[in-house]
């Protein structure tokens, strides 16, 4: 069983990076987590890369539009997904830039 102690990480969305030190490099939010939801949140960054990596190779067929390409949707499905788990595990700044930038409002919107 995995340990449910709240710890605080600090988030990187952009490179999907997920640390618990805070000076290691640049980050854009502070949550607290347990093990279990930081393993769900790294599974969500896996899948972002993983149709990332899909949609390269997919570019290469000039032919297909954005909003008629899968690996895109599932980015953005998969974006939604992070967002409301930081907002749901995040400090209140953290909180604060996902509603000022209105991302809470265009994830309940799509849903």
């Amino acid at each position: 069983m995995m340990d449910q102690t709240k710890k605080t990480y600090y988030i990187t969305v952009g490179s999907g990076q997920i640390s618990q030190l805070s000076t290691v490099s640049a980050w854009d939010f502070k949550i607290e987590a347990t093990d279990e939801e930081i393993v769900q949140l790294r599974e969500y960054f896996d899948q972002v890369y993983s149709a990332d990596f899909q949609g390269f190779l997919r570019s290469h067929t000039p032919y297909v539009q954005y909003h008629y390409d899968r690996e895109n949707d599932a980015i953005d499905e998969t974006h939604k997904k992070v967002y409301r788990m930081i907002y749901e595990l995040g400090d209140e700044e953290a909180r604060e830039h996902i509603r000022s930038q209105q991302l809470m409002s265009k994830i309940d919107e799509q849903e």
